[in-house]
């Protein structure tokens, strides 16, 4: 039993972390744009193609030339897509926004259908294999992923606090009149966002390729959960994105040892629901009401 609580732990602590880049993805656009990207489960999707479909399948490269590529390309087409869509579309309606990163979706959806063909794709000896680990059958694509996502937190953390473009980024995501009256490039900034974001993206696509295979759905729940762990969190704080996936991952995989399998997607929309209805700004509006009651009992308000 502790062999499988592990195990589960483990796996679960993967996905959460899975699920952590993904909010963090949906909270710098959202900081830097003012808008949420509908579109980032076709990006992932496209990362995991441009992995293997073109890098492996096509160029003949190794595994790691292969994801390094597809991340710079995915970063050049976020690029693109802020110059011609997010930096536009800024000051527009949500709802146009929200409309025109659902088509921008479809429209990858429909060039990988076309490019890759519509079989499912697998890397070969990508992150196979598996660890002994206290006992425990442990496979290496959930410690990689592990490793991999702490790695681009610290990194993501680096930039925005010791790096001149990161603090102008946080400055922008703040206020963007203020920063732009500051001197700061708005649009620049915004630029540099979407293209973290997009590379992102690409490394969700790679590090999960091995788990769900290279398709057009293979980023469809991995998608809606982050959007979940977004809400869990909070938006705005890429701290709390973080919290609330790993919160999701595991509670989501330790809900399987009482639940059928056939629930466990519906863990994550229950607690997105509950968080909603008892805490609608997530684990930020949490800690707010704590620091509150806290002033209240010391006085200090």
């Amino acid at each position: 039993m502790q062999n499988v609580l592990f195990q589960l732990i483990v796996s679960g602590t993967a996905m959460g972390f899975v699920y952590a880049l993904v909010a963090v993805e949906y909270t710098l656009i959202w900081n830097a744009c003012g808008l949420l990207n509908f579109s980032h489960e076709k990006i992932i999707m496209l990362g995991g193609y441009m992995f293997v479909g073109t890098c492996i399948t096509m160029f003949g490269m190794s595994n790691l030339l292969s994801a390094l590529l597809a991340i710079l390309l995915l970063g050049v087409f976020g690029i693109l897509i802020a110059v011609v869509i997010f930096i536009p579309l800024r000051n527009q309606s949500r709802l146009i926004a929200v409309v025109a990163t659902v088509m921008l979706g479809q429209i990858l959806n429909e060039a990988a259908v076309l490019v890759w063909g519509p079989v499912a794709l697998m890397p070969k000896n990508f992150l196979s294999g598996v660890f002994q680990i206290m006992g425990a059958t442990i496979a290496k694509s959930y410690v990689y992923i592990i490793m991999i996502s702490i790695f681009i937190i610290i990194a993501l953390q680096f930039v925005f606090k010791r790096t001149k473009f990161g603090k102008a980024m946080t400055c922008v995501s703040i206020h963007k009149t203020a920063a732009s009256l500051m001197g700061i490039n708005v649009k620049a900034s915004m630029v540099i966002t979407l293209m973290i974001s997009f590379m992102i993206c690409a490394v969700i696509g790679i590090i999960t390729a091995p788990i769900f295979t290279v398709k057009q759905q293979m980023a469809t729940m991995i998608a809606l959960k982050g959007f979940c762990a977004g809400v869990i969190g909070g938006f705005g704080s890429l701290p709390a994105a973080i919290a609330g996936g790993l919160i999701l991952g595991i509670v989501e995989n330790l809900a399987g040892l009482v639940l059928p399998a056939v629930f466990k997607d519906a863990v994550a929309f229950t607690l997105m629901i509950l968080f909603m209805m008892f805490s609608p700004k997530g684990l930020i509006g949490v800690k707010q009401e704590m620091d509150r009651k806290r002033q209240l009992r010391t006085g200090e308000v």
